[in-house]
């Protein structure tokens, strides 16, 4: 955008911004009423990617493009502002130059046989800041504006008299409208890899231009790279949506990084932690295209260009959305106003009530709520229609199809919370009873753990399945579903409180509440004298960010990597059957098969032929592990412990099942292992020496499951040794306590009893068995509680 360079020498700093803004808005609009600091920001940061500096493949400078940058930095230095740059660059600068030289300073026949030569990152540094300077000189100087270069190393900052020097230096360029070029002294930089990290100043030009704009008491920052912003997704992806204003409360569960920068070391994830560091210390920040049309005018005239980053917009966008929320749908359960410690405190507080209660009233209880459940199907269903719609385009098929409700699920569900209700009791049966001494009885029994926090995916289903077991085995329950099925989740949850309120007020609703928001499930992790078990059910990023912050134990494990071993001795048409059914029932579920360990002796006899050819016809795809690779030419897997998700395995050859057995335990997640064998003592010897929750014999993965195992219905499949293992159901939600009867008998340094320690049979009552449940649909066309995205196991051993 053309702009006069000289006004009348009489003309004020106030009058030539004055005339700036209006010649902006002339050309571009009034300014967006979220944009106002930007707007009237006057000293500014402005950082320059290598995305946005260089071109293309070859990485050489995009002399256009900085030109142009140039332009626009002259503009607003004469409209009165300060401007600062960080740049990215030199390095590219200097490989072009010492490539350059190398040809120049070898033979044809050299560079033939040695090649292109490899450049040090240092020397490219040291070579390409002089030129890269030397470029900003000339095109500031067509411009009749100046440049200085400040050249910065991380440990530099932690000298008080260089931060010192350093805003006087700035102080003095900016006062005499020179625009300071800072980088970071790569040729010099003293720091490693593996040094880069939290303990750094910064460990980026992002961060860079971060630290520099809270230092030098910047009013705006500028992050300029080759996307117009940040997305939900990858930029490419049709379902990612830009965020125009970022909310960590809105957006952290949305916001799914791609691949970072290929030229420099930053990536989308660094721009987004320092614009974020640097709106929490009070610069507002943006993240926008350098590579567009005039994109850093537009943005400094107040345009809605780039992710704009802002503590108070950010906090207001919040409020507005609660706001929002609360006034579109009245009808929907609310957050109580209690603290993340109230609403845990009130959850264990009614599920010592709910403890109390009778077999028989939990029972009805849950009766209760099947029968809602079905009598508002038609709400359901309509509230899940719209969880669908929205999701429509952002999610998988796959996902989509667990989102979706049907009728036959709605009455599914009733039937299995009835199940479920027609279990014996199982709080407070009596586990064994012994005679401490003469007169004085010890006893066993089952009790409610007390208070869960349960994360699982986008499956509306899945929490009233969830919710009848805390109700049966008498837990308290805080829920976070997934984001997808919101609204469902709201509807089912206020249909089961609602319930609860009315058939059990003493209860009421605290029991089971439903958390909404990811900055309520951190403050959650956080309570650990209130809360008792944490089961994520999600992706591996979130069993991780639980585990790595919470003290409270958890039952969470990332991967369901599954082993199928097929002996000498197998039926190979069996063998064939159990690992294409073991693939193909449901590819994504944790206990899906994701390796197959033969035996090299079905590769000499032509079984292992066999093999192949059935599951290339059930369109499986097969990839190769260190051996079979080799051996069958087969595409070699990503690594010896993959977890595809998708209609594909890896194939690997072994010598014996000795070997089947170490390689599974190397490289399985002790989920579930399974031998194809006729051999009884080969399948006897393999089922007692495998370490896994679920060890199968002829028989599909697919199996281990809590419907299957006849549990009625689960948390998560347990990988863990210590409380459960394998599906758990209700006796996983429960632990143990002693009862203590006697008759006045006191210990006196044991001087005056006589200990018997004697069993006891257990009373006629106490033997009653736990009926068998059935009738829980757990998936979407199947009765299946292993069909999700992870299983679960004790990540605190």
């Amino acid at each position: 955008m053309p702009l006069h360079r000289r006004g009348p020498a009489t003309m004020s700093m106030s009058d030539i911004a004055e005339g700036f803004i209006k010649h902006t808005e002339q050309t571009f609009g009034a300014a967006h009423p979220t944009r106002e600091k930007v707007k009237s920001a006057r000293r500014i940061v402005v950082k320059v990617g290598t995305a946005v500096v260089t071109r293309g493949k070859d990485q050489r400078l995009a002399l256009g493009r900085l030109g142009a940058l140039v332009e626009q930095l002259e503009a607003l230095v004469r409209s009165g502002r300060q401007m600062i740059l960080v740049s990215s660059g030199a390095v590219s600068v200097g490989r072009q130059k010492l490539r350059q030289s190398q040809v120049l300073n070898s033979s044809p026949l050299e560079m033939q046989i040695s090649g292109p030569a490899t450049v040090c990152s240092r020397a490219a540094a040291a070579a390409g800041q002089s030129g890269l300077m030397a470029l900003y000189d000339s095109l500031f100087g067509l411009m009749d504006c100046q440049a200085a270069q400040i050249l910065v190393t991380s440990n530099d900052f932690a000298d008080a008299d260089f931060r010192k020097n350093l805003s006087a230096t700035t102080e003095d360029l900016l006062s005499m409208n020179v625009v300071p070029v800072f980088n970071e002294n790569d040729a010099i930089s003293s720091r490693t890899a593996a040094e880069v990290g939290a303990a750094s100043p910064f460990r980026d030009n992002d961060g860079l231009a971060a630290l520099l704009a809270v230092e030098l008491q910047a009013d705006l920052l500028v992050l300029l790279t080759d996307v117009d912003g940040l997305y939900t997704g990858p930029p490419t992806a049709e379902s990612s949506l830009m965020i125009e204003t970022y909310c960590p409360a809105v957006h952290d569960e949305l916001v799914k990084i791609g691949v970072n920068s290929k030229g420099g070391r930053g990536g989308m994830t660094a721009k987004m932690q320092a614009a974020w560091m640097a709106a929490q210390q009070g610069v507002t920040t943006v993240i926008a295209n350098g590579k567009a049309s005039d994109s850093l005018l537009q943005l400094v005239s107040g345009q809605a260009v780039g992710t704009l980053f802002d503590l108070e917009e950010s906090r207001y966008m919040q409020e507005r959305m609660e706001a929002e929320a609360q006034d579109q749908d009245p009808e929907a359960p609310q957050q109580p106003p209690n603290s993340s410690r109230e609403l845990a405190i009130k959850a264990r507080d009614a599920s010592r009530t709910l403890q109390g209660l009778s077999s028989e009233a939990r029972g009805n209880l849950l009766h209760q709520i099947a029968d809602t459940i079905e009598s508002s199907q038609e709400v359901i269903l309509q509230e899940n229609e719209k969880d669908c719609q929205e999701a429509k385009g952002k999610i998988s098929e796959q996902l989509m199809q667990r989102l979706k409700l049907k009728p036959e699920k709605i009455k599914q569900l009733g039937a299995g919370l009835r199940s479920i209700a027609a279990q014996d009791e199982p709080v407070g049966k009596t586990l064994s009873r012994m005679e401490i001494a003469e007169g004085l009885e010890l006893e066993k029994v089952t009790a409610p753990i007390g208070v869960l926090l349960i994360i699982f995916e986008a499956r509306p289903d899945a929490l009233p399945q969830i919710a009848a077991l805390a109700i049966r085995s008498g837990n308290g329950l805080l829920l976070k579903g997934g984001k997808e099925a919101a609204r469902s989740n709201a509807c089912l949850h206020k249909i089961i409180t609602d319930c609860i309120a009315k058939e059990q007020p003493e209860v009421g609703k605290d029991v089971i509440s439903l958390i909404t928001t990811r900055e309520d499930v951190d403050n959650l992790l956080k309570l650990d004298d209130v809360i008792d078990l944490v089961i994520p059910r999600g992706s591996n990023a979130l069993v991780t960010h639980i585990q790595q912050n919470t003290k409270i134990a958890v039952l969470g494990h990332a991967d369901g990597i599954c082993h199928i071993y097929i002996d000498p001795d197998c039926d190979i048409d069996m063998a064939c059957k159990i690992c294409i059914d073991s693939k193909i029932d449901y590819p994504a579920a944790c206990n899906a098969v994701e390796k197959i360990l033969v035996h090299e002796a079905l590769a000499k006899d032509g079984r292992l032929f066999q093999l192949q050819t059935a599951l290339r016809d059930a369109n499986i795809a097969i990839y190769g592990g260190e051996r079979s690779s080799k051996y069958l030419s087969l595409p070699k897997a990503p690594s010896p412990r993959h977890e595809y998700g998708t209609a594909a395995l890896t194939l690997e050859l072994v010598e014996s099942m000795d070997g089947a057995i170490d390689h599974l335990h190397a490289n399985g997640s002790g989920h579930t292992e399974c031998i194809v064998t006729e051999n009884k003592d080969t399948a006897e010897e393999f089922l007692r020496r495998v370490d896994a929750a679920c060890v199968n014999h002829n028989s599909s993965t697919r199996f281990s499951d809590g419907f299957r195992y006849g549990l009625g219905a689960e948390v998560g499949i347990s990988t863990a040794r210590i409380h459960a293992r394998g599906p758990v159901g209700v006796e996983g939600l429960l632990t143990t306590r002693f009862l203590l009867r006697g008759h006045g008998q006191t210990v006196e340094k044991d001087a005056h009893i006589q200990y018997t320690h004697k069993p006891l049979p257990l009373r006629s009552e106490d033997k009653a068995p736990v009926a068998a449940v059935a009738g829980m649909e757990l998936s979407n066309g199947s009765q299946d509680g292993a069909d999700r995205e992870r299983p679960i196991s004790n990540g605190q051993r």
